[in-house]
């Protein structure tokens, strides 16, 4: 199974999130649907990078470097 960084952005904030998740299409349907996160501020996020890992400590590792 493949994992994946993702970098979301939304023009209406004009904010990146970074996330990781083994399915991030389903991910974004996540963050646009109604909740209590960060992502919740906007309901234009899109997928404007993504990365593909082979382990899910990998893909841990990355998104830690690029929140960093």
């Amino acid at each position: 199974m493949d994992y994946y960084v993702y970098i979301l952005y939304s023009v209406q904030l004009d904010l990146y999130y970074i996330g990781s998740s083994g399915n991030p299409e389903e991910r974004l349907k996540k963050h646009l649907c109604k909740h209590k996160g960060f992502t919740s501020k906007a309901k234009d996020w899109f997928i404007c990078h993504l990365e593909s890992f082979e382990s899910k400590i990998l893909t841990l590792k990355r998104e830690r470097q690029l929140k960093s």
